[in-house]
């Protein structure tokens, strides 16, 4: 998998966002000065298939408050779902699936899987009248049976494309 710096990030950010030791980037990128990475510079981030191998891709409107799962470039499903409150919005961007646990508990409902953000994911909720609002405190609410029905189908490194 390959990111690509934004700006303000450092490599100790990238990742903790991937969950992957900074000694194994630093490993799998020889090239790089660690201290001195650039907005627009490639960073391989060892242990993710490369994206283009993936067939599925979802998409999140955040002002429509839904997730599309497409693949091929294909619309399989849209799903409602619940964003960020104000002072906690939903981060804009584009990440990846880096990991799924089921039966994460409390509020995260019955599946939780994560961004290459830290903090933030795409969860179930024990709040099913939640969906459909502005209440999170960034991550994406789903109701149970579907972010369920969605961990099945998406691989880790599914690519999440966060949009107004």
């Amino acid at each position: 998998m390959i990111h690509t710096v934004k700006p303000g990030e450092t490599l100790t950010q990238i990742s903790r966002d991937y969950r992957t030791p900074l000694a194994i980037i630093i490993n799998a990128n020889p090239s790089i000065n660690p201290n001195l990475i650039y907005p627009g510079q490639s960073i391989v981030i060892p242990g993710f298939p490369p994206i283009e191998t993936i067939p599925y891709q979802i998409d999140v409107s955040l002002t429509n408050r839904q997730l599309q799962l497409f693949r091929n470039g294909v619309l399989q499903k849209q799903y409602p779902i619940a964003v960020g409150r104000m002072l906690h919005g939903t981060p804009t961007g584009n990440y990846i699936i880096i990991n799924k646990a089921p039966n994460p508990g409390g509020p995260f409902g019955t599946m939780w899987m994560s961004l290459s953000k830290q903090h933030y994911g795409i969860h179930g909720t024990n709040d099913p009248s939640s969906i459909g609002k502005a209440v999170s405190l960034g991550c994406i609410r789903m109701y149970n049976s579907d972010v369920e029905e969605l961990a099945s189908i998406i691989p880790i490194g599914t690519p999440v494309f966060i949009h107004p």
